[in-house]
């Protein structure tokens, strides 16, 4: 019988108690285990990836329901609230949600897209499309650049209303 019908009939029993494989069937893979070493690593390799996966891959957290109930009982969880309420804690109030960036990283991503946005007039090749458009070229680029500019600054203000409020006493 060849590798891959063995090794289809061992995923088909995955899961089953070996008394509840038949006869047949464990005979038919112990006898090609013995003698094609390269589908016994592979039965080996599934078995130890079973084991993990059962035993090791998530691992059990005794007291975890406990933990969270008493949390919602005493309130003391991070929670979600609207623009106009005040946070119960300064920690929550402060904290930032992963994966968005600081003021800094806004600061710092804002400054670089000025920069790139105006030394677009310093290129050569702008120089040659600006004489074949003539000054009318200048009007929608610069309504660009001021929209993209403006765009951001909302996105910013808007996203870090409360901190700013708080700065400069607001």
């Amino acid at each position: 019988m060849s590798c891959t019908k063995i090794m289809e009939k061992v995923y088909e029993n995955y899961g089953e108690e070996p008394h509840g494989v038949p006869l047949l069937t464990q005979i038919q893979v112990g006898l090609h285990l013995l003698f094609c070493p390269d589908c016994a690593q592979e039965i080996e390799r599934f078995e130890v990836c079973k084991d993990i996966m059962s035993r090791d891959f998530l691992p059990s957290s005794p007291g975890f329901e406990d933990t969270v109930m008493a949390m919602i009982a005493t309130g003391s969880g991070v929670t979600e609230y609207d623009a106009g309420e005040e946070c119960a804690s300064d920690e929550t109030a402060h904290a930032e949600i992963p994966g968005l960036l600081s003021t800094r990283g806004w600061v710092i991503a804002g400054l670089i897209m000025f920069v790139s946005l105006a030394s677009a007039f310093f290129g050569l090749e702008f120089n040659k499309i600006a004489l074949a458009a003539g000054m009318s070229f200048m009007i929608p680029l610069g309504i660009t650049i001021g929209i993209v500019l403006t765009v951001y600054g909302a996105l910013f203000i808007g996203s870090h209303l409360k901190e700013l409020t708080e700065r400069f006493g607001l």
